[in-house]
Formats: structure tokens, C-alpha cells, sequence
């Protein structure tokens, strides 16, 4: 792990801030697609033609063309201008930062969040967790992350069974996100034939995205209906601890993407809870969860000590055996990264 320039750091702000204000100003600006006319009996009517997340292309009426219609077009045209630019100067910071060594996100993976973005995926609350949201989170603290070759090609994306209320009308299609794109995913057959699919993958490639949920019963693993994304997602414990509070971030590749992910003290916590629930065949799962623990400890205990204690009150809250098992943990990291394990336990002694 090094630390970034400071000029690198500045860099992402300002992309994460273009990109709040970009989403914030979404208008019919933002709408892709063109305007047609159709005349019916002598008169002529104007209709916006778009392409909505799924490949689904549908015109939406705009009345007789006139001065009125003629000057709202005006409008959508100089608004397109602006967008453009804007693009231009997300495109730039992104630029800047690959050359400022800032952590990238492969092309492939870019790709499917960019669509899971406009398709209105993390506008829902929608939280991109796993590998990919730690190496966004590289760049949201400063630091350059050790160990590449620990990316992966897996792109997990979490929702809560009720997405977000306040945008009522919003459904984020992922089967048909996925399938717009055209770069051939496929539902993966659950092990259950009765079950529906919460995965989709690329047949000959690595490259899936899998669909999470909260558990609500520890011992339930059936597939839970998630109506806002038309897909099921698949239930895991401790789940609910990691999304509810997370925070937005940018992920860097040819141009920039806002997405939503965990706040980094719960995400360090958060593996250090499921890496003692892990079976003997998943271990290289676990070592990877505890090098994830080890980098973000190692950043977060002398830049940002009072986050941990925080996201550890929330634990405490949920009883003796969330405690235990961030016990159980700790111990773990002891044994893999033992100069980690002291600072943490010399920071904070009422965790022992």
C-alpha cells in the first residue's frame, strides 16, 4: 500500500463532486435519443424517441409542433451542448487520475456499472460491495492498494428487498440491463431447479455480477424476489450491517461512474465478521478478506481513528454474537497480519 500524491486526491474529490452534481442535474438533456415528427391529417406532432435500460426503445408524445415545441427543442439542444462539455471534463479528471496512478477498474467491469448506473440501480440505494467497492475505496482514502492481482472479475451489487421510497416510479430492469449490453450474460442455473437465478455470467469468460440481498433468517438461503431490479437476489447474514450505511464514491476507467458503496470502517469490520464463518474449501476467500482487513486497518486507524469505533457501537448494539465473531476475527488477522492485529488492539484496547 502507498499513499497517493495529494494531487491525485484532490483530482478524485473534484470527480466525485462532478459526478453529485451531474446526477443531481439529470434533465431531458440527459435523455438519450432524438426527436421525430409524424403528420397525421396535414398536421404535424412531435414525439421524443429514446432507448430505456433493457433495449426497449419507446416514443413519448410532446404535442403539435409550433413556436412552443420548436423552443423546448432549442432547449434539449443547448442542454446537450452542456452535457457534452460536462462529459469532456469528467473524461479529463478521469485521465488525470490514471496518470496519477489512482486505482482503475477494468474495462469490462466499467462497462456493466456504467449500465447498472443509468439504469437507476444505486439512485435506488443500490451498493456495489465486494473486491471492486474495496478498490474504489482505495481511492476515496488516498492510497494505492497492494497486491493487484487480487481483483477480481466477480461484480457484486447489494439491495434491500424495498429499495428506495422516494423515487417511486424507478425500476432498475438488472436481467435487462445485463442483456442490453450484448455482451452475451446468462442467468447461471441455481443448484435448486425450483430456485431462480441470482447470478449472470459471460459463457468462456470469468467476468459475472452477482445479485445480494439481506438475510432475514440465518438459516435461510432461498432467493428473495427483489420487484425494483426484476431479479432475485441471494440472502446472506450480515449483509444489512455492511449496505445501510454507505456512502458515494467514483469508479475510474475511460470516463467516471457514481455508484454507492460501504463505508469503509463497516466494510473492514463487516470481513472480519464472515471471515470466521467460512468454510475450509472457501480459504482463499478468507485470505482475501483478511488482506482487505489488514490494507484498510493500516489507513484507517492513523487517518480516520474515530471511524472504527463507531462502526464497532453498531455491533455491540446487536449482541453478545456479533461481538464474538468479530472476536473470532481478530484472531484470525493475529495469525495472518500480527503487526495489523497490534495496532489495532493497541488503538483500541477495549476491543481485546
Amino acid at each position: 500500500m502507498k499513499r497517493m500524491p495529494l494531487v491525485t486526491q484532490t483530482l478524485y474529490a473534484e470527480l466525485v463532486e462532478q459526478l453529485i452534481i451531474a446526477e443531481a442535474n439529470r434533465s431531458v438533456g440527459k435523455l438519450s435519443g432524438c426527436f421525430t415528427s409524424k403528420t397525421v391529417k396535414g398536421k404535424e406532432y412531435c414525439y421524443f424517441q429514446s432507448s430505456e435500460p433493457g433495449g426497449i426503445s419507446r416514443q413519448i408524445y410532446i404535442g403539435p409542433r409550433n413556436q412552443a415545441i420548436d423552443s423546448f427543442i432549442e432547449k434539449y439542444l443547448g442542454e446537450k451542448q452542456d452535457i457534452r462539455e460536462e462529459t469532456e471534463n469528467l473524461n479529463r479528471l478521469a485521465s488525470q487520475l490514471r496518470i496519477g496512478d489512482a486505482n482503475i477498474t477494468d474495462a469490462e467491469t466499467a462497462r456493466v456499472l456504467r449500465a447498472l448506473s443509468d439504469s437507476g440501480f444505486f439512485r435506488l440505494g443500490g451498493v456495489l460491495v465486494g473486491t471492486h467497492a474495496f478498490l474504489v475505496m482505495g481511492n476515496m482514502l488516498g492510497v494505492k492498494w497492494d497486491k493487484p492481482s487480487l481483483r477480481t472479475q466477480d461484480i457484486d451489487i447489494a439491495g434491500s428487498a424495498r429499495m428506495e421510497v422516494a423515487v417511486p416510479d424507478l425500476v432498475a430492469d438488472i436481467p435487462g440491463t445485463l442483456e442490453s449490453l450484448q455482451m452475451g450474460f446468462l442467468p447461471i442455473p441455481p443448484l435448486n431447479h425450483k430456485n431462480p437465478s441470482t447470478s449472470f455470467h459471460i459463457r468462456g469468460k470469468e467476468l459475472r455480477v452477482d445479485i445480494l440481498t439481506p438475510a432475514k433468517k440465518p438459516d435461510d438461503p432461498k432467493p428473495v424476489f427483489i420487484n425494483r431490479l426484476k431479479t432475485a437476489a441471494q440472502p446472506l447474514m450480515f449483509l444489512d450491517y455492511l449496505i445501510e450505511t454507505h456512502v458515494q464514491a467514483a469508479v475510474i476507467n475511460g470516463g467516471g461512474i457514481l455508484v454507492n458503496i460501504p463505508d469503509p470502517a463497516r466494510y473492514a469490520l463487516h470481513k472480519l465478521l464472515v471471515a470466521g464463518e467460512r468454510p475450509v474449501s472457501s480459504s482463499v476467500r478468507s485470505t482475501k478478506d483478511l488482506f482487505q482487513v489488514s490494507q484498510l486497518l493500516n489507513v484507517l486507524i492513523p487517518d480516520r481513528p474515530g471511524d472504527l469505533p463507531v462502526a464497532m457501537e453498531e455491533i455491540q448494539s446487536r449482541g453478545k454474537r456479533w461481538v464474538k465473531r468479530i472476536q473470532t476475527g481478530l484472531k484470525q488477522l493475529g495469525s495472518t497480519y500480527p503487526d495489523t492485529y497490534k495496532l489495532f488492539q493497541d488503538t483500541y484496547p477495549e476491543a481485546k
